[in-house]
């Protein structure tokens, strides 16, 4: 796997994630959309690549329950269905809406 693979599986799991995270903390439509891209961005931003803590902060500054394990478990999970996703969708509009996402981030 290249670089430029991990970094898109990173995305799709990252945007997966936040789409979990973003349900967890009431957040709906373009609020929703804003986290899950936004933690998106996080997996190809070095100084913001820590996903687990931020994930635990914002869950502690609104009151989410959720242990360290079972958001890693989720993390997990969504780093196995990214994988299927980026997989068996080659070429269609996931696949390059995750490569835009990825060339926007990466021309900042």
């Amino acid at each position: 796997m290249t670089n430029f693979d991990e970094q898109r599986l990173m995305i799709r799991r990252n945007k997966l994630l936040g789409i979990w995270v973003a349900e967890k903390l009431g957040l709906k439509g373009e609020d929703a959309d804003a986290y899950s891209d936004g933690l998106a961005m996080d997996a190809v931003d070095p100084e913001r690549s820590d996903v687990l803590k931020t994930i635990r902060q914002d869950f502690q500054a609104n009151g989410v329950v959720q242990s360290d394990e079972q958001i890693l478990r989720v993390m997990n999970d969504t780093l196995i269905r990214a994988a299927r996703q980026l997989k068996t969708r080659r070429g269609d509009s996931q696949d390059a809406a995750t490569l835009m996402i990825a060339r926007n981030l990466t021309s900042r």
